[in-house]
């Protein structure tokens, strides 16, 4: 069992953190949400339905579909784009989708490679892109939950203010929407920008986001 959490630390403690996190944030959400009520005269609601309401269904999937954007760019756009210095990024010398050789696939795979990268065909295709399909999947389908529980969110409101709701098309339009999608989406793109270029400079000891110490500046990818 120790040997099992020192393999799999990272993804165990990331993932509590994450549960904490959700769990407070919905606690916070939960007495935010009935203060508000209160004050307009509205009827306060349980923890277990405003866990399932609308409020806090869309302020999660705001946030998830935001991060998964950001790691399918990255995933996608760091195949071909460079960042001299960066560990961030590939060796000057690597862009693009790289050798069937130093790819390790197809009859360049090792004896223990997963098997699909030892076929040829669209099995082969699959595995190759298989980490940008799944995330950008992740992407899509919790950008479409943010849409769905913003829309309803957004509709309530409108009730409340004795105004017509608006239809799943028409909410995808309105500058709500956008506001709230784009507000995610430049932090994120500030973060990886950031990351790419400050890590050119400084260093994290014993980190795989960081080149060694004493790597020069102008030592791309973990070169150097």
């Amino acid at each position: 069992m120790r040997r099992f959490f020192r393999d799999n630390s990272m993804s165990i403690v990331f993932l509590l953190l994450f549960l904490a996190a959700l769990f407070g944030q919905a606690i916070a959400g939960h007495a935010d949400f009935n203060d508000v009520a209160q004050s307009h005269g509205d009827p306060t609601i349980s923890f277990g339905r405003y866990v399932l309401s609308s409020d806090f269904g869309a302020a999660v999937m705001e946030n998830w579909q935001s991060e998964y954007l950001q790691f399918t760019l990255f995933i996608l756009l760091t195949v071909w784009l460079l960042q001299r210095g960066s560990p961030e990024s590939k060796n000057l010398d690597k862009a693009g989708r790289e050798s069937d050789q130093s790819q390790k696939v197809g009859p360049h795979a090792h004896r223990n490679s997963p098997r699909w990268a030892k076929v040829e065909g669209m099995r082969r295709t699959l595995y190759e892109n298989s980490l940008v399909l799944v995330v950008g999947t992740f992407w899509l389908g919790t950008w479409l939950a943010q849409s769905i529980t913003g829309a309803a969110q957004y509709n309530a409101e409108q009730l409340d203010h004795h105004e017509e709701p608006l239809s799943w098309s028409q909410y995808i339009g309105t500058a709500s929407f956008w506001e709230n999608t784009l507000e995610n989406w430049q932090s994120e793109f500030l973060a990886v920008g950031s990351m790419a270029i400050l890590a050119v400079y400084l260093r994290q000891r014993g980190s795989p986001e960081s080149k060694p110490v004493g790597a020069p500046h102008g030592a791309t990818g973990m070169e150097g």
